[in-house]
């Protein structure tokens, strides 16, 4: 490598090094009555490189498994018990002293989310619940516990009056002044974060005609501008936390963080649920796995900030109530075999594999695998168009010159010159180099502009090839 290229190498080194990536969990949902135990759920947790779990209790037989395994848990106040944890402190103080005291440090309790989705509970219980969050906020300050444990509240999409464009956000107005001002301030003072629950696949469903399937996931596509805002979106995850980062700036509360405390794709559903089926949850998931852990999971509204993310869920679930998509969003089947093939390398960005894993590729760039085809080595490398124009154009630049990759197709005139962007662009050299070079993690970084995907890539009537044969 000459002089330029390692100053290029160097540089990205110390722009992969500014992006941590964020964290990618799961929950634990044990609405079933085939369910492994918890003692095998762990361990299944623990081969699958599963650092942060999230339960909707605080089970004790889930905890004191999950003792001493070093996974990072989020226990529950079910909505059931809210209302009596809102009147009554000595209640809250007697459910942290009975659910969390007992297990923690042993076992890694660090939040509590208090109630579900209350803002769609039909038990009429949102003006219990800021009450009920500065009762066991109260209670873990008594136990000395509050600077190790934040209190929070998942919210669904249902908490905004509008979405779209993300910029037009808004809080709904019976939420807004009630509700989520006390709840942002609540959680701005105690240094916690609010837990949102996204679903692309429900927006996707209900607007197929609207959306692109590519949009909602993660794919390579044309990008969808917000005019009010002047910034393009090129997923529509990235749209609906948008949506309610603006909703809290609307309110002076842009400073609090956003951690996805729930998303996910289903694997099968009725014939009326466009978009549930196996290929879609694998490329959601995988896709979603690796954007996570390559270190540009901002958004366009906070690019800097790297979020964390609760996959949903790690089994499918047979005693859901409601369509078929909600008892096919496991990623594990209750025999432990994996739904579809993704290779899940889950925690944050450092985290190593488990020793079952030969794929014969490094994990440390969040790699997986998908395929209907039988064959698990067919990955692609492409942009992330979330890294910016300077970045990616740097990148190219480094790809096709350095790096030497095969640009020959996308210059002018040639076959996948069009579309003339710099993300299509940037695609095509970034899966050459990666395909050429033996599809390794490390040759699908370029300082954090580029990720591995699972499903063949198309970007206009360019298919990517996944080698270089």
């Amino acid at each position: 490598m000459g002089p330029l290229g390692v100053c290029f190498f160097l540089l990205f080194c110390l722009l992969s090094a500014s992006s941590e990536g964020g964290t990618i969990g799961v929950n634990y949902g044990r609405v079933a009555d085939n369910l492994p135990s918890p003692s095998s759920v762990v361990q299944l947790l623990k081969a699958n490189n599963i650092t942060h779990v999230k339960i909707f209790d605080a089970d004790s037989e889930v905890l004191n498994a999950l003792a001493g395994s070093d996974i990072e848990v989020t226990v529950m106040v079910p909505n059931q018990l809210l209302q009596t944890t809102a009147t009554s402190p000595s209640f809250a103080a007697l459910w942290v002293q009975d659910n969390v005291a007992p297990y923690y440090p042993l076992t890694k309790i660090q939040a509590i989310a208090v109630g579900n989705e209350i803002f769609d509970d039909p038990t009429n219980l949102t003006s219990y619940l800021v009450q009920a969050m500065i009762n066991v906020q109260a209670a873990l300050v008594k136990l000395d516990l509050d600077n190790d444990i934040k209190v929070s509240t998942p919210v669904a999409l249902s908490a905004l009056q509008s979405s779209y464009p993300p910029s037009a956000g808004a809080f709904r107005t019976d939420l807004a002044e009630t509700v989520m001002m006390p709840m942002l301030q609540f959680l701005r003072k105690t240094g916690s974060y609010l837990m949102v629950n996204v679903y692309p696949f429900f927006a996707y469903e209900a607007n197929a005609n609207d959306i692109s399937l590519d949009y909602a996931l993660f794919r390579p596509n044309a990008g969808v501008l917000d005019s009010g805002s002047g910034l393009t979106y090129y997923n529509l995850l990235d749209a609906q936390v948008d949506a309610v980062v603006y909703a809290m700036s609307a309110l002076n509360y842009d400073d609090v963080p956003i951690s996805i405390s729930e998303t996910g794709w289903p694997s099968e559903g009725d014939p009326n649920e466009l978009g549930a089926d196996v290929m879609n949850a694998a490329a959601y998931v995988g896709n979603l796995i690796s954007r996570v852990q390559s270190g540009t999971c901002g958004t366009p509204k906070r690019p800097h900030c790297n979020m964390n993310v609760y996959l949903f869920a790690l089994f499918n679930e047979n005693q859901k109530p409601g369509p078929t998509s909600e008892r096919n969003y496991g990623m594990f089947y209750p025999n432990e075999q994996k739904v579809y093939d993704v290779n899940f390398i889950l925690g944050n960005s450092n985290s190593s594999s488990s020793s079952g894993n030969n794929n014969g590729t490094s994990n440390n760039g969040g790699n997986v695998r998908s395929s209907s085809n039988g064959n698990s080595s067919e990955t692609w490398c492409i942009a992330d168009p979330s890294a910016g124009k300077e970045r990616l154009q740097m990148a190219l630049d480094f790809a096709c010159g350095e790096g030497g990759a095969d640009c020959t197709a996308i210059q002018p005139g040639a076959e996948c010159y069009e579309p003339n962007t710099i993300e299509a662009h940037a695609s095509y050299a970034f899966n050459n180099y990666y395909q050429k070079n033996g599809k390794g993690s490390w040759n699908c970084n370029f300082g954090g502009a580029a990720y591995v995907v699972s499903q063949a890539p198309k970007i206009g009537k360019c298919t990517l090839p996944s080698s270089t044969n």
